[in-house]
């Protein structure tokens, strides 16, 4: 069963912009690429361009466990940690109800 993960993450107020885009790029480039992700979405908050949530679809959900033990390792560490103003929040919604 799939499932969707929500990272909402708060930048540094000195790294919006180039800086965070570029972290943001090149760490969801890996997640777009690693097995089971089936796609992302990035949102900014349009009151508050620090905050950011990160939409993903992953095809179950052992494949986002394994994708967070691989971040947990020195080869899965994130360029997106220099930009963070603090840790990020994940929700994960595996149920939904059919409309």
């Amino acid at each position: 069963m799939s499932i969707t993960v929500f990272l909402e993450v708060q930048l540094r107020p000195d790294a919006v912009g180039a800086e965070a885009e570029a972290a943001i790029r090149e760490t969801l480039a890996q997640t777009a690429a690693f097995d089971g992700n089936e796609g992302l979405e990035v949102l900014v908050d349009d009151a508050d361009p620090t905050r950011v949530i990160v939409a993903e679809r992953w095809a179950t959900a052992g494949h986002h466990d394994a994708y967070v033990a691989w971040r947990q390792t020195p080869d899965g560490a994130a360029a997106l940690g220099a930009v963070l103003a603090g840790p990020p929040v994940t929700r994960t919604f595996g149920r939904t109800i059919d409309l």
